[in-house]
């Protein structure tokens, strides 16, 4: 039996505990001023059905709650809106009992039934949610989503403040679900006055709400008066300007112009950041629960073929490619990262060798090569990374044409079957949702992922590792975690025989800060609200 690696954050998903809420607020917060952060690309949607990139999910985050949350910079679950919670003996029936007075943007009071409208949404194939498929195992989602039923069987309401949740089957992640942003709760009336644009008029119960939204130059959050969590959020506004290149946002950091840069340090700029003292100062570091890879997509010619796919798998120097982002990562070997649970930590996956990449081409009838695309998003590094992969790729007699393209396109034709056969998926990789190795299969690698509109970029289904993977969350006894984890571990290893992806590393994030931010580091780098967690953050020069 391979060796995995085994977290506490397991047993946490495991237990289901039914966890109080800590308070949370810095005593040496202070409240109001604004801030200012940047970003390369416009924003695509705030709409929390859709909206699933490393950009939006934290400014979706302060607008909308669901029923369950994190406590500020950790992956400890919380209830949200829901002000308490029981769980059936046998894992199927949660009841949440809501908390009341609750208010949205527009003024009304939250009720049960708009979470169970919110939860019916979501999985509604009309919808397009990339989510959809993190509701599955709630008892009639497989009616909603071949439109067989229009409303989900187990989600009903008990009165105006409790929502009973029945499962099909025992789900050791759905806790976890629940504080994801797809299940964020919605009220009807603002969703159907806005139709499509929802995602540009998002009213939710967060603690800011879009005060504007200049396409191309600006976003503005206003602070929430009626925020059910008393006392926050601290600032008054924060003002996101897009179009903003990396570069340009540090310098304007440097002068005292912006708060935090949204994409980053530029990967060309990080050695003199860190050795400068002054802005090494402002630099926070965290571990992340993630990978960047390469999708190959399983359903174009010729990545259809294993061999060619398992070829390119063999010739990606992945240690090169990590010197282009100055060393700010690991190698990666398979889907999940090293701090996962369920990671097998003794796999050495496919290693660099041109020259068995280039006998498995020609077995797999392609000695000469052949001609294919990459679709890259074009912030720096991404661009160089890609160039990375496309000197590699022509070492085996595979021309590559990169396809630098904005954020939002790349996930577009990423979402498209016939459209991308190649997605270096950096500034998008792969970030876990929560600590739970079932997160790096279902949304991008299991079939529920590979729709249009989904994150599933190498349309890989395989039918029988979604029913071992669907076994594997059935698992909630906490006595049986090791059971489980060499479950997901199976999972990975078949799916690495497959190889509809090329793990290239697992990243470091560092982030900058301006010398005026309060609150603790770890909300700069916080797990879940990725990047930032606006509504816990201050600045210590209000007036």
């Amino acid at each position: 039996m391979k060796h995995l690696l085994a977290t506490s954050a397991l047993a946490l998903s495991l237990a289901l505990p039914l966890a109080a809420e800590a308070s949370t607020l810095d005593p040496n917060a202070t409240a109001g001023g604004g801030i200012i952060v940047t970003y390369k690309d416009d924003v695509a949607t705030l709409d929390p059905a859709i909206g699933y990139d490393w950009q939006n999910w934290s400014m979706i985050k302060s607008i909308f709650d669901g029923l369950m949350d994190y406590a500020p910079g950790t992956t400890d679950l919380v209830p949200g809106l829901a002000e308490s919670y029981t769980i059936s003996d046998d894992g199927q029936v949660f009841t949440f009992t809501l908390r009341p007075g609750v208010k949205f943007h527009n003024g009304r009071e939250m009720t049960a039934e708009d979470v169970v409208y919110s939860l019916n949404r979501v999985t509604n194939p009309a919808t397009q949610s990339p989510g959809a498929g993190f509701f599955g195992s709630i008892k009639g989602y497989d009616a909603v989503a071949d439109g067989s039923a229009s409303s989900l069987e187990g989600v009903h309401s008990d009165g105006p403040l409790s929502v009973t949740i029945e499962l099909s089957r025992p789900d050791a992640t759905f806790l976890h679900v629940l504080a994801l942003n797809f299940a964020s709760v919605v009220p009807k009336e603002a969703v159907a006055a806005a139709g499509e644009d929802f995602g540009k008029h998002p009213v939710g119960t967060g603690a800011f709400s879009l005060g504007e939204w200049t396409i191309g130059q600006r976003l503005v959050f206003e602070k929430n008066a009626d925020y059910w969590r008393a006392g926050l959020p601290y600032l008054d506004s924060i003002t996101f300007e897009v179009g903003q290149e990396p570069i340009v946002a540090l310098l304007r950091l440097q002068n005292g112009e912006v708060d935090i840069p949204g994409d980053g340090i530029p990967p060309a700029k990080f050695r003199e950041v860190m050795d400068d003292p002054a802005q090494a100062a402002r630099v926070v570091e965290g571990g992340q629960l993630h990978t960047g890879y390469i999708t190959l997509n399983t359903q174009m010619a010729p990545f259809d073929n294993v061999k060619v796919r398992q070829a390119v798998n063999m010739a990606i120097n992945k240690d090169r490619i990590i010197q282009v982002i100055n060393g700010r990562a690991v190698s990666a070997t398979q889907p999940l990262p090293p701090s996962m649970p369920g990671y097998t930590d003794n796999y050495a996956g496919y290693a660099f060798d041109a020259d068995a990449a280039k006998s498995l081409l020609a077995e797999a009838g392609f000695a000469d090569g052949f001609e294919t695309e990459l679709y890259v998003m074009n912030t720096d590094p991404n661009p160089r990374i890609a160039q990375a992969i496309q000197q590699d790729l022509s070492g085996i007699g595979v021309s590559v044409s990169i396809k630098s393209l904005a954020q939002a396109s790349v996930i577009a034709v990423g979402g498209e079957a016939d459209q991308a056969p190649m997605i270096w998926s950096g500034g998008m990789a792969w970030i876990a949702d929560f600590p739970d190795a079932s997160n790096f299969y279902g949304p991008i690698l299991g079939c529920s992922g590979a729709v249009q509109g989904g994150w599933n970029w190498s349309w890989y289904c395989n039918e029988e590792l979604d029913a071992m993977a669907t076994k594997a969350d059935s698992v909630t006894d906490p006595a049986k975690a090791d059971e489980r984890l060499q479950m997901w571990s199976d999972v990975y290893m078949a799916v690495m025989e497959d190889a509809p992806w090329v793990p290239v590393f697992n990243e470091q994030r560092y982030t900058m800060k301006s010398e005026r931010m309060g609150g603790a580091d770890a909300l700069y780098v916080d797990p879940v609200s990725i990047p930032v967690n606006y509504d816990y953050v201050y600045v210590n020069d209000v007036q």
